[in-house]
């Protein structure tokens, strides 16, 4: 009989959300498999109190993931796509993406208030400097404070007054059951989400072709097309979370249609690219946009960086 297969998971109440989710569809998939939940601490979940692109990134929050595979502690890792790195540890592979949920981020007021009826000097959270640099963007008279910590903690410092609004991912609300939280949905062509945002990807090593056999049944090709295009823009800009882009495929009746944007922190400055392109070429439509970015000026943006 076959060992049961372990599935490496951060212990926040959205990273057991989605290892759960995994697990009813391989079981779906596979009556009568084995599972296990390995759930792990990570280093992005130990540092609260200092923003993710001072520490390293959202990186942070898959190493040890990572790590438990390569030592064969864990067979499976199941990650938001988002929290992946472009280029991933060697020995791993990301075979297989779930279909997309809601890309967009969600503006969460404490009074119902939209975007725009915000008043001068209100003072919103968030962790993402993509997220911090749209909003200023649109909204200059905004305080935007750094927000770290789970689903939970964010929105309860919301309700204690910490904050006016936060910004939050649409599709880690809706799959806790607090889509009713949502108080505006940000949406293009003024609001562009991150890379991959909405996608669970599934990692495992390179050569347990046991493990890469399961999760093909779980796999979805639409998903993985518009995640690649994505990453290629992500991969070229050598973009972290320490890079304010936004980027975002749709694939619809064989093609892909791709958008991205790098900002100024502060929200200045904006650099897009945009294009179309078939499936097939779904990769080298974003190293095109990439390119277009970086010819544009997005180079000298993200050099800046540093020095902001």
């Amino acid at each position: 009989m076959k060992k049961a297969l372990r599935i490496a998971t951060r212990k926040s109440a959205l990273a057991l959300w989605q290892a759960n989710h995994v697990q009813s569809l391989l079981r779906e998939a596979h009556p009568g498999i084995g599972i296990e939940l390995i759930k792990i601490v990570t280093e992005g979940d130990r540092i609260l109190d200092r923003p993710l692109a001072e520490i390293g990134g959202k990186g942070l929050f898959l190493k040890e993931l990572e790590r438990a595979m390569l030592d064969n502690e864990a067979d499976l890792a199941v990650h938001s796509m988002k929290d992946v790195p472009a280029e991933m540890a060697g020995g791993l592979v990301l075979d297989a993406v779930l279909p997309r949920a809601n890309p967009y981020d969600a503006l969460v007021s404490r009074d119902g208030r939209l975007l725009a009826e915000l008043p001068a000097g209100s003072r919103i959270g968030t962790s993402s400097l993509r997220r911090k640099a749209q909003l200023l963007a649109l909204r200059p008279d905004l305080d935007v404070a750094d927000l770290r910590g789970n689903v939970d903690t964010r929105l309860r410092k919301l309700d204690e007054g910490q904050y006016d609004a936060i910004i939050l991912a649409c599709a880690g609300l809706e799959r806790l059951g607090l889509g009713e939280r949502i108080t505006e949905t940000l949406k293009m062509p003024d609001w562009l989400p991150a890379s991959t945002q909405g996608i669970i990807g599934l990692q495992c090593r390179q050569d347990d072709e046991h493990t890469r056999s399961l999760i093909k049944a779980l796999a979805d090709s639409d998903a993985m097309v518009v995640a690649s295009a994505e990453r290629a823009v992500a991969q070229v800009l050598e973009a972290t979370c320490q890079v304010p882009l936004a980027v975002h495929a749709v694939l619809q009746d064989g093609i892909v249609k791709l958008q991205s944007r790098v900002s100024s922190p502060n929200g200045e400055k904006a650099i897009e690219a945009g294009g179309e392109a078939p499936a097939a070429d779904a990769v080298a439509l974003g190293q095109q946009l990439a390119a277009d970015l970086l010819s544009n000026g997005a180079g000298e943006i993200i050099a800046g960086l540093g020095d902001s």
